[in-house]
Parts: C-alpha cells; sequence; structure tokens
C-alpha cells in the first residue's frame, strides 16, 4: 500500500511539473492549476488543458 501512495505522489508531482512548465513557456498563469494537478492528478490536468487560459 505504501508503495502504491509513493508512486502516486511522485506520478502527481511530475504532472504539476509539466504542467509548470507547460504554462511558463505559453505566459499562462500556473499557480492553480499546479494546486489542482498536485491535489487530483489528471483532473487537474485536464482542467488546465481545457480551462486554462
Amino acid at each position: 500500500m505504501r508503495r502504491f501512495l509513493v508512486g502516486t505522489a511522485v506520478f502527481h508531482a511530475v504532472l504539476a511539473a509539466l504542467v509548470f512548465v507547460h504554462a511558463r513557456r505559453r505566459g499562462r498563469p500556473a499557480g492553480q492549476w499546479v494546486v489542482l494537478t498536485l491535489v487530483f492528478g489528471l483532473g487537474g490536468v485536464a482542467g488546465y488543458a481545457l480551462l486554462g487560459r
């Protein structure tokens, strides 16, 4: 169980880093999307992709 939780946390952190880098390159604000991605994972990425402007 611990391995699963650590893996999930690492996966969310990598996704958040990718959202941050993408937002910076596009000149978008990244703050809320990084936090949402850390908490919700793919849900945060989907929100950023669909709603992030």
